[in-house]
């Protein structure tokens, strides 16, 4: 099994932390972000759309998004479970994962970001201003849905780690690179921190990955 990913990729790192969580061994090759070897005609020969990550089981066509593979992963080793038997429950993780996968995290992406600089002409502090707006607002709902489930657990959905619980770090780590202030946030904090303390998490983090420097 064969991951392509950067250490930069927050969708790598959520599908990092999914086969750590699983156990599953995959050999990493690195496709370079800040080069935008993702954007080359030998990546785009592996997954079309060009991002990161893409995941090779060997089985057939490349699998990507990172959700998609998540759910691969899951299906084919389902201990640990990373979404529950509860229909609802189910339900619920998918709904808090998306809230990140497809509401926040894809308007803050580098090639967003590179757009509002390179064709609009935004300077840093617009582009910063860009990214409070779209992406504190999905710590906000995730905030007030923790906060209106009383039965959440120790993470977002129960007292395991799920699908939500690694979206959710990926956006908490994302929030972090960009320095903004969390304190609003006290339940998605404290989810985070108990992620944070599991060898599957910790080890995924980006920084802690090849070719990552020492700090942001």
């Amino acid at each position: 099994m064969i991951l392509y990913g950067h250490w930069r990729s927050l969708a790598t790192y959520r599908v990092r932390v999914a086969l750590n969580l699983k156990g599953i061994k995959a050999q990493v090759r690195e496709v370079n972000l800040l080069t935008k070897e993702h954007l080359e005609p030998a990546y785009r020969a592996i997954n079309p759309q060009g991002l990161l990550p893409a995941l090779d089981d060997g089985k057939g066509q490349v699998l990507f998004q990172s959700l998609a593979i998540i759910e691969y992963l899951n299906d084919i080793q389902p201990a640990p479970p990373l979404l529950p038997s509860d229909s609802r429950a189910r339900a619920r993780v998918r709904a808090l994962a998306q809230v990140i996968a497809a509401d926040a995290h894809p308007l803050i992406v580098p090639r967003v970001r590179d757009y509002l600089e390179r064709q609009l002409g935004l300077d840093e502090a617009a582009r910063m201003n860009w990214i409070k707006t779209f992406a504190l607002p999905a710590l906000e709902t995730i905030e007030l849905n923790l906060a209106a489930e009383p039965s959440a657990g120790a993470f977002c959905v129960g007292d395991s780690p799920t699908m939500a619980d690694i979206l959710l770090a990926s956006h908490v780590i994302g929030v972090s690179f960009f320095k903004l202030d969390l304190k609003a946030f006290p339940l998605v904090r404290g989810v985070y921190a108990v992620c944070s303390a599991l060898p599957a998490f910790a080890e995924a983090y980006p920084l802690r990955q090849p070719g990552a420097p020492a700090s942001l």
